[in-house]
């Protein structure tokens, strides 16, 4: 079985605060997230709504992208969610759990 890696972004709300991570299980890793199992970040700003994410067939690739994104000015991380998800919707309701 092919193993996929994700580059996702959290939001407290729309245009709110934003994280980005990196993860090989997403759904698992943003119900972490969403229980404040993670303690940290996102726990702190209750940043818990899945609201971007693409999928890598490397870690390495996952992690470039990752830090590649975080180094990136807000808004430009801001038209990257509203490419895919122009009404911020939470993405994480989508996932195959």
């Amino acid at each position: 079985m092919e193993r996929l890696f994700y580059v996702y972004i959290l939001a407290s709300s729309r245009n709110g605060t934003l994280y980005v991570g990196v993860t090989n299980e997403l759904a698992r890793r943003v119900f972490e997230h969403r229980t404040g199992a993670v303690k940290g970040f996102t726990a702190k700003y209750g940043v818990k709504l899945l609201v971007w994410y693409e999928v890598h067939p490397s870690i390495v690739e996952a992690i470039a992208r990752e830090k590649r994104i975080k180094r990136w000015r807000r808004r430009w991380k801001l038209a990257l969610i509203e490419e895919m998800n122009p009404d911020w919707a939470d993405l994480y309701e989508t996932l195959n759990q």
